[in-house]
């Protein structure tokens, strides 16, 4: 598994595909698959049979997962996007912002 910048609760923007410009919350972070899922970004339509939870069953919308790569973690200050760093505060390891230089 590798160490990832994003982490699920951040705000990010897509910076890549389909979906370029997007920004949304990350919802959950797939670590073995490098992907993530964006609140509201990559929409799929799903097709679900009638089951004991939808007895109706139909076309379900559902976010579907985006590479890591192609997410970019917005600055809280500057609202734009930004790299991460990570560095010690007293005995903390804490992430922050390059453009900016404040902890996220």
């Amino acid at each position: 598994m590798t160490k990832l910048k994003i982490k699920s609760g951040d705000v990010v923007t897509v910076i890549a595909g389909d979906h370029k410009g997007s920004q949304g919350k990350v919802v959950r972070v797939n670590r073995e698959k490098n992907n993530a899922i964006v609140e509201g970004v990559n929409m799929v339509s799903k097709h679900t049979k009638p089951s004991a939870k939808s007895p109706q069953g139909g076309i379900v919308k559902k976010e579907a997962p985006i590479h890591i790569s192609n997410l970019a973690l917005i600055d809280p200050k500057s609202k734009k996007a930004t790299k991460t760093g990570t560095r010690t505060e007293g005995d903390k390891k804490v992430r922050f912002s390059k453009s900016s230089n404040q902890v996220i």
